[in-house]
Parts: structure tokens; C-alpha cells; sequence
């Protein structure tokens, strides 16, 4: 059976080992892949199911989404604890070790600019919702803009960038709650506490909304400009398995199906 080099991150050289019992996609254990002062962590997935046709199938198959976006999550929060990876979108698939070099050798720059913007930050994640019950009341509503814009300065104080993304409105079909911000920030890893503590206050003194807050991720929202990017929040259902900071209001709202943003992974990267 032919196997393909499925590639995770492009990383600066890092000392600590990543433990021998992590599994990645296909259950193959990642490896390092050095190339001109950087290192790509890739790893061998089966062409039957990887190749550009059955790849485009797969991705309409959620449960073989899910497994393999869990495992692609995996690595990368092993990498986030020993170093600051720039990761690249799901199911970026190339030919071989000589392909993936040839990929590092032509993006290179890119990829140490964007290194050096992530060296000890990481990302965190920040939604503000509106109980479902309350949505149409225009007061909750009012009252719920002047607290995100809030929170958005008081964490932006904290954070080197940031990312507001389009709130996501629940379907009138949905029983879900109304979303008000959905935000990144990447912040400094040794500032990491305070900004928690910033989101911790803020969900406290506004009871009536919920603050979600999750992270620390990789900087997946902040990696538009290598071309091979991640997308912003993966998907539900891997970020669901990472850490989760749980803060008075704030906690998991696990979107399980994380389907919203499955749409962005067709574009595989691929080098034939």
C-alpha cells in the first residue's frame, strides 16, 4: 500500500520529545521532518483514503472527519506544549519527504515571518452569547453590545492581535442561544493568567450572558498569510477535546457536529 506525507505543523527547532504514545491520523505516530532551519512534523496516511478523489469523498463522511480531525488536534496541542507551531489546514497531504521540502524550501520565508510572530504566544478563544430566552429583548440586547465591545478592549489590552469573526445566529429552528462575539486573541504565553483572569471578571460581573472561553490553541485564526493556512477554531468537535478554561459563566458550548467550518479543509495543499 502506498503511503502519503501528511503534514501537521511547520515548527522552528525545539529540544523536548514529543511522547512515543502519540498517535496521528491513520494512527501513525508523527515524525520530524528538518529542512533549512525548520522542521515540518509529518506523518504517513494510506493513499486510498488521501489521494486527491477519495480525500474530496471522505471529507463529506462526518465520522471520518471527526476521527481524523481529533487526531490532527492532537498533535498539534502536543507541539503547543513544547513549542509554538504554525499549523496547517486539515488534510494538508503531499507525495513524499522530497515534496514537503520542496514546500518548506519555496514558502520558507513566509514561514519564519509567521514563526516569529507566534514564538511564545498562543491563541485563546472568546464567545459571548445571549440566552436563547432573553434574544429578543431589546434591553438584553443593548446591554449585551455595550459588554462585548467592553470585553473586546479590556482583552485586547492583553493580547498582541486579534480576530473579531462574524457571530453565528442560530437557525429560527434552533433552541440554541444567540451569539454576540466570537473572538481570537493571541497572546503572550507568559500573560496567558492575566488575560484568563480579565475574561474570569468580566463574565462575573454580567451574569445574565454566558462567556465562553477556550484555549490555550495553537494560533490557528492568525495564519493567513502562509498560503497553507488552519482555519479559524478548527472544528467543534476537535477543539472540543483540548482545554477548556471553565470560568463561573464561561465554559464549553460543544458544538459536537463542528460541521460549520468543515468547508474550508477541501483545499489540501497537495503536491503531485
Amino acid at each position: 500500500m502506498s503511503a502519503l506525507r501528511y503534514v501537521y505543523a511547520i515548527c522552528r527547532p525545539f529540544e523536548a520529545a514529543l511522547s512515543a504514545e502519540l498517535a496521528g491520523v491513520a494512527g501513525v505516530p508523527p515524525k520530524l521532518l528538518r529542512h533549512g532551519g525548520l522542521i515540518a512534523v509529518v506523518g504517513s496516511v494510506p493513499e486510498r483514503e488521501f489521494d486527491a478523489e477519495p480525500l474530496r469523498r471522505r471529507l463529506e463522511d462526518v465520522q471520518w472527519l471527526e476521527a481524523t480531525a481529533r487526531a490532527h488536534q492532537g498533535v498539534i496541542d502536543a507541539l503547543t506544549a513544547v513549542t509554538s507551531p504554525l499549523p496547517l489546514r486539515l488534510a494538508t497531504v503531499l507525495r513524499d519527504d522530497s515534496g514537503v521540502r520542496v514546500m518548506m524550501e519555496e514558502r520558507r520565508e513566509d514561514f519564519l515571518r509567521t514563526l516569529d510572530r507566534f514564538d511564545g504566544r498562543v491563541e485563546w478563544d472568546v464567545k459571548v452569547h445571549v440566552p436563547r430566552t432573553s434574544a429578543h429583548s431589546g434591553k438584553i440586547v443593548e446591554r449585551a453590545d455595550e459588554f462585548t465591545r467592553r470585553l473586546h478592549g479590556t482583552l485586547s489590552r492583553c493580547a498582541e492581535e486579534t480576530l473579531l469573526r462574524t457571530p453565528r445566529s442560530p437557525a429560527p429552528s434552533e433552541e440554541a442561544d444567540a451569539e454576540v462575539l466570537d473572538a481570537a486573541y493571541l497572546v503572550p504565553r507568559a500573560e496567558s493568567e492575566e488575560f484568563v483572569e480579565r475574561v474570569n471578571g468580566s463574565a462575573r460581573d454580567e451574569p445574565g450572558l454566558r462567556v465562553e472561553l477556550t484555549g490555550p490553541w495553537a494560533a490557528y485564526s492568525f495564519t493567513g498569510s502562509t498560503g497553507l493556512t488552519g482555519f479559524a477554531g478548527l472544528t467543534g468537535f476537535a477543539r472540543n477535546t483540548g482545554n477548556v478554561s471553565d470560568t463561573g459563566n464561561a465554559r464549553n458550548a460543544g458544538n459536537a457536529s463542528g460541521t460549520g467550518n468543515t468547508g474550508k479543509t477541501t483545499d489540501s495543499g497537495r503536491a503531485t
